[in-house]
């Protein structure tokens, strides 16, 4: 004997079609938007973080004018951006933050890489290497 369920299939939780969503109307808008600047792909942005303070500590406004300079303009990051980053990086242990007195004698939070984050950047900049020689072999493709 076979037994049947009068139950109605299984709706999927709010939270993913809420995602679905989100995807769907953010696709929408980046087909219409121009592209005025280089995006960064996920997860590049804690690297150049990471190499920003390889250099030495610094605070929030130091760390993006340098990915700014040194990326010739080419790259911005937002304080939306790069705040959570560095509170995120700070729970992983790649850095640590002390408080102190900027250039122009206002106080401000100062980030520098732990021992975890020079690995990590390590770790980072490797994968970074054979990423980006993959893509560079297959865009050099016919």
């Amino acid at each position: 004997m076979h037994s049947f369920s009068t139950r109605s299939p299984r709706k999927p939780p709010l939270d993913i079609l809420r995602g679905e969503l989100y995807s769907f109307l953010r696709r929408s808008r980046e087909r219409e938007r121009p592209v005025e600047k280089t995006d960064l792909l996920q997860g590049t942005l804690d690297m150049l973080v990471l190499k920003a303070l390889y250099r030495g500590a610094a605070h929030g406004y130091d760390i993006a004018r340098w990915i700014q300079q040194t990326s010739e303009d080419a790259l911005q990051v937002e304080e939306g951006s790069l705040y959570p980053a560095l509170y995120r990086m700070e729970r992983r242990g790649w850095i640590k933050s002390r408080w102190g007195i900027s250039q122009n004698n206002r106080r401000a939070r100062y980030y520098e890489l732990t021992q975890t984050g020079r690995k990590q950047l390590e770790a980072e900049s490797a994968n970074w290497q054979r990423l980006s020689t993959a893509i560079a072999k297959i865009m050099q493709t016919t």
